[in-house]
């Protein structure tokens, strides 16, 4: 990923990083509309992943990944968390699937909404968040509006 990445043009080989798919995390992302950029069902999707865990899924697969770091044009934060594309080999240069049970863009994008959740970082995130979320509820409760 070290070359600096041209323009696109039909006589590129698969192989050529502009002819790979980008994803954005804001594809994935459940809290996101689709207005906002999501692409799958919110079902397939999971909660606020970031670059690194889709990178770790792809490589986990056996695809080629590029990592770059670019936002996304529809999300409002500019914040680190959000930045991130990550650049996918999805054919080889004789045009088949390097992966034939992800021969699509959707297909990949599936995958990693399958996969992300068992990713070890995801494991005991959830249960180190609750405890956070009702204690911050449970301070907001007082009887400050009333008088």
């Amino acid at each position: 990923m070290a070359a600096m990445i041209s323009s696109w043009n039909p006589e590129k080989k698969h192989s050529d990083v502009e002819r790979w798919i980008c994803i954005y995390p804001a594809y994935l992302n459940s809290k996101k509309t689709l207005a906002q950029g999501r692409k799958l069902p919110k079902a397939s999707c999971v909660e606020n992943p970031t670059h690194q865990e889709i990178r770790d899924v792809l490589v986990a697969a056996g695809l080629r990944v590029g990592v770059e770091n670019k936002l996304y044009p529809r999300e409002p934060s500019k914040e680190i968390l959000f930045r991130g594309r990550i650049r996918v080999q999805l054919k080889n240069d004789d045009g088949t699937p390097v992966k034939p049970d992800l021969p699509t863009r959707d297909a990949v994008m599936k995958h990693i909404g399958e996969q992300i959740p068992k990713l070890k970082t995801r494991q005991n995130r959830p249960a180190d968040q609750q405890p956070q979320a009702t204690q911050a509820s449970n301070k907001s409760k007082g009887k400050k509006g009333r008088r």
